[in-house]
């Protein structure tokens, strides 16, 4: 055998070892560089506080992004909801209660999640007013607690070591690279910085047909629902979070203002568990000191199919006639004229 074959051989097994040695540490100097990065752009906020605000918002996932909005930023009210409330403007809720609002409404949120994300925000700042839009989810025997979509719990707890590793991802990172990009002027952000998006299409892009089409495959079962004295004890931890807002600030409880389609009939099951879920609001309003306002009735703001893309959400003027709305129901304490909506309590 020729003897330089063994010394090739001998030479084999040291060449892999340096090359494996070599790729564990480029992969680990990768690896802290990646954590590094992520930790300085920190795409999620985990140091934003009200005295330091989160950077651009590049995730569109409301449950990832939202958190630091409500640990930083310069908000003293906050909306809390899902995408029913979503369209409420903030800088119109600035103008009409004179505050500084972030619209924390997050899609499909179940009242649980709603709760944290609203716990978290009470939590670390000043506040002067707080409007919770109320959606069916809140008037069941027995609401979820979470929907199908991930929830973060860890970015709703406080902070504790090794929170930066939690949050190192491929999509934290390319979340990262956005920022990064936007802080540059490169980019756009994905949500306003005070969580304001407008999440349905473009309202040249209304089409009447296709919306009533919507409407009607939303359209409620009346007779399925809850017997009306059954426990509804999402409104048990609405109770709570408006005992922790302070005595001196505004307080609003809405009820949303669906497609009629959308609601329980008057007299049907799903009707009289409605009434009594507005009842229990309008009783827990007025001992918390709270605006309770029903816009979740049959008027003729909800009659109306061209005021909506489907059952549940409509379009950009009702927002706007929303927030009108809410601030007449807060200076009057009066019902409207017209009978889009009732005031159920007032201080």
């Amino acid at each position: 055998m020729d003897p330089s074959s063994h010394h090739r051989a001998g030479r084999r097994p040291a060449g892999w070892v340096g090359f494996a040695r070599s790729f564990l540490v480029c992969a680990t100097f990768m690896g802290l560089a990646l954590i590094g990065f992520v930790a300085a752009v920190d795409p999620y906020g985990l140091r934003a506080a009200p005295g330091h605000p989160p950077g651009p918002i590049m995730d569109a996932n409301q449950r990832l992004s939202y958190p630091q909005i409500a640990r930083g930023g310069p908000f003293d009210a906050a909306v809390f909801g899902t995408s029913t409330a979503r369209l409420l403007d903030p800088q119109a809720l600035d103008a009409a209660f004179g505050v500084r609002f972030a619209n924390l409404a997050v899609n499909a949120a179940t009242p649980d999640e709603q709760g944290r994300l609203a716990a978290l925000f009470l939590g670390r700042r000043p506040i002067r007013a707080v409007l919770f839009g109320l959606d069916a989810p809140w008037c069941a025997a027995d609401p979820p607690a979470r929907t199908a979509h991930a929830f973060p719990d860890w970015l709703y707890a406080d902070r504790v070591p090794g929170d930066v590793l939690r949050q190192v991802s491929l999509r934290s990172v390319t979340t990262a690279v956005r920022a990064g990009l936007a802080d540059l002027g490169l980019t756009r952000a994905r949500i306003r910085g005070d969580g304001y998006a407008v999440f349905t299409p473009p309202e040249a892009r209304y089409d009447l047909a296709r919306a009533q089409a919507h409407i009607r495959a939303g359209r409620v079962d009346s007779a399925a629902a809850d017997a009306p004295e059954l426990p509804m004890p999402a409104l048990d931890r609405l109770d709570d979070l408006l005992g922790r807002v302070p005595a001196e600030a505004l307080k609003i409880v809405a009820f949303m203002p669906v497609h009629a389609g959308a609601q329980g009939s008057p007299g049907s099951a799903a009707g009289r568990r409605e009434e009594a879920c507005k009842a229990r609001a309008a009783a827990i309003g007025k001992r918390r000191g709270a605006v309770v306002v029903d816009f979740r009735r049959i008027s003729p703001l909800t009659t109306r199919d061209a005021n909506y893309w489907d059952a549940l959400h409509y379009r950009l003027p009702v927002a706007a006639r929303v927030v009108s709305d809410l601030a007449r129901a807060v200076a009057t304490g009066r019902d409207d004229p017209d009978g889009i909506y009732r005031v159920l309590a007032h201080p």
